[in-house]
Formats: structure tokens, C-alpha cells, sequence
């Protein structure tokens, strides 16, 4: 369904509605508690990152962090129901987008950065005009929670995960539905698009993270391992590997082709709910419950550095387009841009 109207129209109609490394060489994932056979290795010199500023505004958690196509727009979801959009050069706020009745999960900016999604705990889906903070449409299939939000690399799709197990596909530029992916038992956690938008990832808190033909919408792989809730999952930029975060305190990268583990990262002592490749993929950050950001070398495996500065859970992590910052967002309601400089 689509609709444009005021934002003032939207909230009165909804009101009325009731809507609130160890490294380890390509091993296939099997069941119960083999574990790939892990190889340590030494780890990559690495400048340490510097928490360059800290950015302030939101009154809940920050659940979801990301930036815009050329780098010059951080956009910020929180609990506090609201969107804010950053300058990531001077961490000054621009703009308050507000409309979502519950809290916010997730956003996303599309290829050409005209257009922001976001997703929120009040089941609805919004496209807004980047440049003006005015809303294009809401989407409003889904019948749960709406906890991702991602737009394909052509920039025709948007992509939603949702605590109804469905996956819905969008036209991006008319808000019509396209298609509904079912088949995960539990809550769609994450949703991750392979650089050629031929495939498409979901995490789920069954344990698993799904495969899925976006062309035909089909149901592919289905890859076990994990042993507790995926939170987060996310493609290389060049679509080889697949990396998710899980509730088993855990990061897995795998083969994205064959399905099998490449290597588990241990390390974080909580949940990690945020994965995410630089721009070059060579490295990958992760977020999590405890507190931490950790970088790793995605060649061998190994930690190159452990971010510390925030108060609570890290719920969300994402690369400028130029890999040179790194945005984290909080349930301490802070978002850090941390600078990158790796050692020559």
C-alpha cells in the first residue's frame, strides 16, 4: 500500500488505527558442536582509531546508523521515535525527522542518496525526501515490528525485515509491494543485499541466515550455524563473503558462493548486533552488547582493534563511502564517528 499525504493527516489516521579468529579454512556448517579446526595467526599493525566526536541529540537509544552515498550525511534512528541527519564532517545536527509513533530500528539511504528509508517498532515504513526531510510515502504491510530496512544496489528495491518472519520486497519509487518472502519460523532481524542485487540475506532470531533470489524471489541456502538469535548480517563489497552477528557473542564470516564457514571471530563478551564491511573489504566492524566496536581483518581473521568510549550496548556500526570514519550508535543515545588511519 502507498500513500502521500502530510505527516500532521498520517498521525491522525494512524492514531485512529491503533498503530503504535580465530581463522579457519572454508568448512561446511554442519549441526551440533563441530567446530572448524582454527589456525592463529599474527596480527595486522593497526594505527589505533580515534573517537574524533561524539554526537548528541537523540533521547533513546540509537538503534541504527548510516551514510550517505557521498559521505556528507550522517542519518541516525533512535528510540525516541525520531530521524536526525548529521553533518559527518562537523557532527553538527541538520534536521529532526519526525512521524514514527514508536521507536525507529533502522535506516537506509538509496544509491543515489535522493531517498531515506526508515523502519520502526510501529510496523510502518517511511520514504523520505533526503534533502528536504519531507515524507514521499509509508509503507504499511507489514503486521509486526519493522526491524530493517535496506534499498538494493540498483536503487529500484527497498528491502524490509520484520517480527511478523517476513522479508517484503518494495518498489522503491512507487512504494508498491512487490513481493513477501517467507520461510524464517522467528522475528527477520537483518536484511543484506550482494553488490549484484542478484541475491538477498536475512538473519533471524531462528539462528540462521537465509538465501534468496531477488530476481525470482525464490528461497535459496539456508546457513546454521550460529546457536542462538542473528542479529545482523551483511555482503562484502564484492559479494564473496557474508558476514553475520549473533546473540551467541560471536561474527561468522562465510562463503557466499558455497554457503560454508570461512571463520568464526570471537572476542566480544555480548551479543553482537551490528556487522559491517569497510568500502575496500578489508576489514569488518562489529557492534556489540558489550559496549565495544571491534575491527578484524577480514583476510586472516584477526582483531586489529577494540573501540571503547561508549556506555552501553553498541546497537549499530557503519563505513563513510571513503572508509576514513566509522559511525557507532548507542543505547547510551550517543552516535561516535571514530577516525580511521591504517598503518602504512
Amino acid at each position: 500500500m502507498y500513500r502521500r499525504f502530510s505527516v500532521g493527516l498520517l498521525l491522525l489516521g494512524l492514531m485512529a488505527s491503533g498503530l503504535s579468529c580465530q581463522r579457519s579454512e572454508d568448512t561446511p556448517a554442519p549441526k551440533g558442536e563441530t567446530k572448524p579446526d582454527m589456525k592463529t595467526e599474527a596480527k595486522t599493525e593497526w594505527v589505533p582509531p580515534k573517537d574524533r566526536v561524539t554526537l548528541k541529540g537523540h533521547e533513546g537509544r540509537v538503534a541504527s546508523v548510516c551514510f550517505s552515498p557521498d559521505g556528507k550525511t550522517l542519518a541516525s534512528g533512535s528510540g525516541d521515535t525520531t530521524v536526525k541527519l548529521w553533518d559527518a564532517v562537523t557532527g553538527q545536527e541538520r534536521a529532526t525527522l519526525k512521524g514514527h509513533l514508536k521507536g525507529v530500528t533502522s535506516v537506509s539511504f538509496s544509491p543515489d542518496g535522493k531517498t531515506l528509508a526508515s523502519g520502526s517498532n510501529d510496523t510502518t515504513v517511511w520514504l523520505w525526501d533526503a534533502s528536504t526531510g519531507q515524507v514521499r510515502a509509508v509503507l504499511l504491510r507489514h503486521m509486526d515490528d519493522v526491524t530493517c530496512v535496506v534499498f538494493s544496489p540498483d536503487g529500484k528495491t527497498l528491502a524490509s525485515g520484520s517480527g511478523d518472519r517476513t522479508v517484503k520486497l518494495w518498489d522503491a519509487l512507487t512504494g508498491e509491494e512487490r513481493a513477501t518472502l517467507k520461510g524464517h519460523p522467528l522475528r527477520v532481524s537483518s536484511v543484506s543485499f550482494r553488490p549484484d542485487g542478484e541475491t538477498l540475506a536475512s538473519g533471524s532470531w531462528d539462528g540462521t541466515v537465509r538465501l534468496w533470489d531477488a530476481v525470482t524471489n525464490q528461497r535459496g541456502a539456508t546457513l546454521g550455524w550460529h546457536k542462538q538469535f542473528v542479529h545482523s548480517v551483511a555482503f562484502s563489497p564484492d559479494g564473496k563473503t557474508l558476514a553475520s552477528g549473533s546473540q551467541d557473542k560471536t561474527v561468522l564470516l562465510w562463503n557466499a558462493v558455497t554457503g560454508q564457514v570461512r571463520a568464526i571471530l570471537p572476542g566480544h563478551t555480548g551479543h553482537v548486533f551490528s556487522v559491517a564491511f569497510s568500502p575496500d573489504g578489508k576489514t569488518l566492524a562489529s557492534g556489540s552488547f558489550d559496549g565495544t566496536v571491534k575491527l578484524w581483518d577480514v583476510a586472516t581473521g584477526q582483531e586489529r582493534a577494540t573501540l571503547k568510549g561508549h556506555t552501553d550496548a553498541v546497537l549499530s556500526v557503519a563505513f563513510s563511502p571513503d572508509g576514513k570514519t566509522l559511525a557507532s550508535g548507542s543505547g547510551d543515545k550517543t552516535i561516535k564517528l571514530w577516525g580511521l588511519a591504517p598503518s602504512k
